[in-house]
């Protein structure tokens, strides 16, 4: 097996920012979300949480004193192995403030706006978002609130629109799936190599091949199948069909086993 290839350090550069959330477990499966595709940076905007049956206290947010605000076990559980990205999370009161260093920032909504701006698919910003980021700039994703999304405000805060396109009868993605679907569409731009989870195969070699065959050719004598036929010319057929297939030691150790079966059977 390969060895696991290393992401792209440009991916560093992009922020996803989550702007007055309300559940805390939205909080920890986006973190989760994010992770698996590569990105680490999370900046949460004045989250304004909802008790749970998990969380029936939940912490309240001071503007004038964000870096106080602790997340509650529940985000961190919902996070899973996204812990860490929990933990270096910045939190910020404004959107401006989480956005005042981004040059590209996209606003993710699907409502309509009296908005002049045009609105594209993740997959029509990510090349351009991508290009940003490997120049060093700052990037960010901004996700609104799960009921009221993102207001005229803090679209108008960002320079892009982005929607993620679906059924026009039935469109309701959690936070988190939305974080997924544009975090995973931005990675498959990165061309990271899928090699590492291919295991090698360990092909069988020419001897091993050949007595595969031979063992084959010893069982079809047993059960009569040359009776009427040519053997030589068959099992030329079944080393040239092997060779081809490229079989691997497991595929000889299956059928020899096989055939020692088939054998015992007949006898």
């Amino acid at each position: 097996m390969l060895d696991k290839p290393a992401l792209p350090a440009y991916l560093h550069h992009i922020n996803v920012v989550l702007s007055r959330t309300s559940h805390p477990a939205n909080i920890g499966a986006a973190a989760r979300a994010m992770k698996t595709m590569g990105l680490t940076r999370l900046t949460l905007v004045a989250p304004n949480l909802m008790a749970t049956p998990m969380t029936a206290e939940p912490p309240l947010f001071n503007p004038a004193q964000p870096q106080d605000f602790r997340l509650p076990e529940e985000s961190f559980v919902l996070a899973s192995g996204a812990r860490d990205v929990l933990e270096n999370a910045r939190i910020v009161a404004t959107l401006a403030e989480a956005l005042a260093d981004t040059v590209l920032s996209c606003a993710l909504t699907s409502r309509k706006r009296e908005l002049t701006a045009p609105m594209h698919t993740p997959r029509q910003l990510a090349p351009e978002l991508l290009q940003a980021a490997q120049a060093g700039q700052a990037v960010a994703l901004v996700f609104g609130n799960e009921t009221f999304g993102l207001s005229i405000d803090e679209v108008q805060c960002c320079n892009r629109l982005m929607t993620i396109n679906g059924n026009p009868d039935y469109f309701s993605l959690n936070l988190a799936q939305a974080v997924q679907v544009v975090s995973y569409e931005l990675f498959s731009h990165t061309d990271v190599p899928m090699d590492y989870l291919q295991q090698s195969p360990n092909l069988a070699t020419h001897a091993q091949t050949a007595g595969m065959v031979a063992h084959l050719q010893a069982l079809m004598n047993e059960t009569g199948f040359f009776n009427r036929r040519n053997e030589a010319r068959l099992m030329r057929r079944m080393a040239v069909l092997f060779d081809r297939a490229a079989p691997t030691t497991e595929d000889i150790d299956i059928l020899r086993g096989f055939f020692n079966t088939v054998s015992r059977q007949i006898k």
